[in-house]
């Protein structure tokens, strides 16, 4: 029997939206009808699972699955033994400790003696003990901001993108404890066949990855100016060059980084270049 990857993904959710598209992204296919646990790749050896996020560890862990995708936040406070394999750049957000606005906050030990309501009362506790403060941690499963409000706690510490929901319960964010983003985990004893489905994965993830960060860029330019722009787009090792119709002008080709992207643009703008194209890359291969 051909050995099958069986990959975990949170059922709903941000999360499972996110892992869904970089998996679709590298060309695996397959359908998840509307409630279904259980899906299978039509194009790769993989089965999907889909659970709720708190439970990933714990199935990679015990084996039920072999792989996962979840949230950094929720790896550490469960605490089971897996292995982290890739981070995956998405699905960032951050763990902070949060106040009613106008409370008096002067750093973490005005959290001395106060009740916190969270629903990650591992990372608090590692935070507030890594400060020598000592505080009463409310454990709650939801709705964490109203904790103030009805009267449970002084402060929360919960997981925070926009900060809109703070805002809107009155709350302002005082403190970072912890930076989240989707990682890959496994178990930490594959089997050869199955850590070889997984190299086979992990190694289009990295190129979609690379993609999405880089673009492919072609211009025109002075022959006298080849040598300063092409340091400016190194690419991958050099940018490739041809010899347009046009006397004494070239076509540059290369990649530049999507961070780098005006910065480089603008200089290359200086050094004379013409005709610049940016275009997507669909993979990359590094």
């Amino acid at each position: 029997m051909n050995a099958k990857l069986k990959i975990a993904i949170q059922k709903s959710g941000r999360l499972s939206d996110d892992s869904l598209q970089i998996i679709k992204e590298c060309g695996i296919s397959f359908h998840n009808g509307i409630g279904k646990l259980k899906a299978e790749a039509t194009n790769f050896p993989a089965e999907f699972l889909f659970l709720r996020d708190d439970d990933i560890p714990g199935y990679v862990a015990d084996g039920v699955a072999h792989i996962g995708i979840v949230g950094e936040n929720v790896l550490v406070e469960k605490g089971k033994q897996v292995e982290t394999v890739h981070k995956l750049g998405f699905s960032k957000c951050r763990l902070s400790i949060a106040v009613p606005k106008g409370a008096r906050y002067l750093g973490p030990a005005s959290l001395q003696g106060k009740r916190i309501a969270t629903s990650y009362p591992r990372l608090l506790g590692q935070f507030l003990a890594s400060h020598q403060v000592q505080a009463d941690i409310h454990e709650i499963s939801g709705s964490v901001e109203i904790a103030p409000g009805i009267g449970l706690a002084e402060a929360i510490c919960d997981l925070v993108s926009s900060g809109s929901t703070l805002f809107t319960n009155g709350l302002e964010e005082v403190e970072t404890v912890f930076r989240s983003e989707a990682v890959l985990i496994a178990q930490p004893q594959l089997p050869a066949d199955l850590k070889e489905l997984l190299g086979q994965l992990l190694f289009r993830i990295k190129a979609v990855q690379a993609a999405k960060n880089n673009k492919y860029i072609l211009l025109n330019a002075p022959q006298a100016k080849v040598e300063r722009i092409a340091s400016l787009i190194p690419g991958m090792k050099s940018p490739s060059i041809m010899q347009l119709a046009r006397p004494g002008w070239v076509s540059l080709h290369s990649v530049i980084n999507e961070n780098d992207f005006w910065a480089v643009i603008e200089a290359l703008r200086a050094e004379g270049a013409e005709g610049i194209l940016v275009v997507p890359i669909e993979k990359m291969i590094v």
